[in-house]
């Protein structure tokens, strides 16, 4: 059982640096670097904290550029002691998937790839999903190629009769035949356990053998099928005898198409990964049997200085995280951060002893560098689809680039916006469109907070600076574009801003959207831009996105105050019962004709009076009107 968290505040004056270092528990746990906004910037493991984190702040150390950039950021230590230092890398793993730190290796898809589940049920199904739930249910893969999550799952579904609905299938609901046949069981692709045509037992010794399959043990799967074939030809089962040999052939033929690479006929999965700049990609070959049943790969970023441990070990971490398929034995091109550590918890994960490895030579060092040489495909690869994509920019984008005359084709385009009724609850958006599409996980809202009033001027002017302050401070790349909803007042009041960051170079445009005019700075008149020109067609999309986001915001901003303010004039409401109290009934008006039953269930007899009293009054209040 892990002890409660540690926090440490790195600018705090109470105590010194070093105090805080020195009080640090020695033993293994997971630390966590936050700047001023709590954002987790770096998430690492250590055997023992205190020498870990103590390293960080030694200046007689030098370390990598990206870590002293971190530094720089943090102001935040946040500290997890662990039992283990197993425990410690799985707590890692876990956090760096959720967290996505900036600084850290990381997988560079955000969408999760997917997985065959086996269910854990009386009669359990066999499908693709993204989602994992530890319900006792058995994880294959990840697949990062759809064409072998496709083959493995047409494999089980042609050789396997098993279910594809999804019905809950208990005894209660077989007893009482809740569920009808399908076709599937007319085209005998299911035995129809809905109807109690096939025994749990029977199933689930077919499950165990799809099992078998999905792990890539082919050859013991034929060994066991003609042991079945042959049980049931003695007994003078001949259909069963034939449908099993079916069965056998159908696996032959499947196994055929996997390549052999391994004599001796062992399970292992053979891990590599190629390095340029900040990018990388790492390979992963699954070996069952002494054949290749499968390859994966993953793109990474924020590899850069970052040594290959660290980036072997993020691998191994990512591939076996969720994954059921865990082999005897994994080949590494060299030795990962905590061999120890991640030896122990991929034994754990499977089951049985897991061995890492590094070849040196042979055969095993050849189907390394196998591995690595396709990580390096992949890598160049990748490279060449970026090219490809910089050289066709979409013709919306490069139109606008001549329209507005732009240095540099807008491939990242910014629009603020700013909404109010009559100057309360004024708030702004800001979207984000890159290469003409928007890219809406980049999506802002403000809340304005140093304005007072219905001034659109001054609240473009606030955003403006918070935006492009965080710019700098971040040094992140600012946008090729930015577009400020309305004319000449709020693109000058941007362009104030941006003169007075250093920033006047920044290309800015303001819409108007009486005539739809472009605006410049410095120029009187707007820009003409006929109204069939795909760049003003973009122009008015990300105008309308950013006022409809902007919009959106304000009335939920604007409800939340109002249902707020309504439930807090009745006396012995505070927060937390207003909250319950629209939690249970769904809004102001639902409170307000509830019984006095209902009331008193979910805040007691004596309040419900108070607020039945209250909406009493406001009744006749509105009749006397």
């Amino acid at each position: 059982m892990t002890t409660p968290t540690l926090t440490i505040r790195i600018a705090a004056e109470d105590i010194s640096l070093q105090e805080k270092l020195e009080s640090l528990p020695a033993g293994p746990g997971v630390y966590q670097h936050k700047d001023a906004q709590g954002k987790v910037l770096y998430v690492g493991k250590a055997k023992s904290l205190r020498s870990r984190v103590r390293s960080y702040f030694q200046k007689s150390r030098s370390l990598d550029p990206r870590i002293e950039q971190m530094l720089s950021k943090a102001t935040d230590l946040e500290i997890i002691v662990t039992d283990s230092e197993v425990e410690a890398l799985i707590l890692e793993a876990n956090l760096i998937k959720k967290l996505k730190p900036r600084y850290n290796v990381n997988l560079k898809d955000d969408k999760s790839y997917p997985y065959i589940v086996v269910t854990n049920e009386p009669f359990p199904r066999v499908f693709v999903t993204r989602q994992i739930r530890r319900d006792g249910s058995r994880y294959f893969g990840p697949y990062t190629d759809v064409k072998n999550v496709r083959a493995a799952l047409k494999a089980v579904r042609d050789l396997f009769m098993i279910r594809s609905c999804n019905f809950v299938l208990d005894a209660d609901t077989i007893a009482r035949r809740k569920v009808k046949l399908c076709l599937d069981y007319h085209i005998k692709k299911c035995e129809g356990p809905c109807e109690g045509l096939v025994t749990e037992e029977r199933y689930n010794a077919m499950i165990e053998q799809v099992v078998t399959l999905l792990k890539g043990k082919t050859e013991a799967l034929i060994a066991a099928l003609r042991r079945d074939m042959e049980a049931y030809a003695d007994q003078r089962k001949f259909e069963e005898a034939a449908l099993v040999r079916d069965r056998i052939k159908g696996l032959q033929a499947y196994a055929e198409r996997q390549k052999a690479v391994d004599l001796d006929a062992s399970d292992r999965d053979i891990i590599a990964f190629a390095a340029e700049g900040d990018d990388a990609c790492g390979a992963i070959f699954k070996v069952r049997d002494g054949k290749l049943i499968g390859r994966h790969h993953y793109y990474m970023s924020g590899v850069e200085d970052k040594p290959s441990a660290e980036i072997l070990e993020t691998l191994v971490q990512q591939q076996y995280l969720e994954s059921d398929d865990v082999p005897q034995e994994i080949l590494l091109p060299s030795e990962a951060e905590d061999t120890e550590a991640l030896q122990e918890w991929l034994s754990r994960r499977r089951g049985a002893s897991v061995s890492l490895r590094v070849p040196v030579e042979g055969e095993e060092a050849k189907l390394v560098a196998l591995t690595r040489n396709n990580a390096r495909f992949l890598l160049d690869e990748l490279k060449i689809q970026r090219m490809k994509r910089a050289e066709s920019l979409p013709h919306r984008v490069t139109a606008l680039q001549q329209d507005l005359r732009l240095p540099a084709p807008p491939r990242r385009i910014e629009c603020i916006d700013i909404s109010n009724t009559q100057g309360t609850d004024a708030v702004a958006s800001l979207v984000v469109f890159v290469d003409g599409k928007p890219r809406k996980s980049e999506y802002r809202k403000f809340r304005i907070r140093a304005v007072a009033g219905p001034d659109d001027f001054a609240s473009m002017r606030e955003v403006v600076e918070r935006r492009f302050t965080r710019i700098l401070r971040e040094q992140t790349t600012p946008p090729d574009l930015l577009m400020v909803d309305g004319g000449k007042g709020q693109l000058s009041s941007a362009v104030e801003v941006l003169t007075r960051l250093g920033l006047s170079s920044q290309p800015v445009i303001g819409l108007a959207k009486r005539l739809e005019e472009v605006f410049l700075p410095g120029v009187s008149e707007p820009v003409l831009i006929a109204k069939a020109s795909g760049g003003l067609r973009l122009l008015q999309q990300i105008r309308d996105e950013a006022h409809r986001f902007a919009i959106t915001y304000h009335r939920s901003l604007r409800e939340k105050r109002t249902l707020q303010t309504e439930l807090d004039l009745i006396a012995g409401i505070g927060k937390k019962r207003a909250k319950e109290l629209l939690e249970a009934f769904g809004s102001v008006q639902g409170v307000k004709f509830a019984s006095p039953e209902q009331l008193a269930e979910v805040v007691g007899q004596k309040t419900s009076e108070r607020i039945r009293e209250y909406f009493t009054m406001d009744q006749d209040d509105e009749t006397r009107g």
